[in-house]
């Protein structure tokens, strides 16, 4: 009965640490600077960055908030119709690209290791296959820290079409060596895990943060936070399909 119940009792109390917390969180400052609250909203940022409201630096920020909202303004409000309008811009196009990337983050596969990989693990005759799974979770996080690097060196479009292709080439592996060897077989299931590995470095490293990023960069001021709630809502509802 434990098996359960601990991981939710963990789960308690970082939710209980994450309410709290949020008491003490300010407003955001632009958005009290959109209801006209420009002395709290300095009172906010200062608090933010622990630093005084009389700050140039401070002041410089604020500055550049009220004048992107001064832009969105007289761009004028948005609707949930202008993100799938075609024009000048290619809005529609824009759309349906982080639509489509954030669906594929999830196609990738990715959450089939990380939600049901300890009943693959033991299916496949591994004989700690829970052990394997919290190797597969230090490799996804680990993984991660190089993309951080990456991204500004190596270029988001590139490391999207190395990562599609390194885990189509594991996922190929780890298939072929499933269905040929038996359950028996040590060195054959040793293998499946190092490629479960590598496909989740590659991921970790590409897709995973990669996709969040582009979808960040690729809409105008105009519908950026309508089209970011679709990309969003897109990787959310694969995400539930596939759980």
């Amino acid at each position: 009965m434990s098996a359960y119940r601990i991981p939710i009792a963990i789960q308690f109390v970082w939710a209980g640490v994450l309410a709290i917390g949020m008491l003490f969180l300010p407003e955001s400052p632009r958005f009290l600077i959109k209801r006209g609250r420009d002395a709290d909203a300095a009172h906010a940022l200062a608090r933010l960055v622990s630093s005084s409201e009389t700050d140039p630096e401070i002041q410089a920020e604020l500055e550049d908030i009220k004048a992107n909202l001064r832009i969105e303004e007289e761009l004028g409000e948005s609707s949930y119709i202008d993100c799938f309008k075609n024009g000048p811009n290619k809005i529609l196009l824009r759309s349906l690209t982080g639509i489509f990337l954030q669906a594929w983050q999830q196609l990738t596969g990715i959450n089939f290791i990380f939600y049901y990989g300890t009943t693959f693990f033991k299916q496949s005759g591994i004989a700690n296959p829970f052990t394997i799974t919290i190797a597969t979770a230090v490799v996804n996080v680990g993984m991660t820290i190089p993309a951080l690097w990456a991204v500004d060196h190596v270029g988001r479009r590139s490391l999207l079409l190395i990562g599609a292709v390194g885990m189509l080439v594991c996922e190929y592996l780890v298939a072929i060596i499933g269905v040929t060897i038996s359950v028996e077989n040590q060195a054959g299931q040793k293998c499946l895990v190092a490629f479960v590995c590598i496909y989740i470095a590659f991921f970790a490293s590409t897709w995973g943060p990669i996709a969040w990023v582009v979808t960040g960069e690729i809409y105008p001021l105009a519908v950026r936070a309508k089209a970011m709630s679709l990309s969003t809502a897109s990787n959310w509802l694969w995400n539930f399909g596939i759980g």
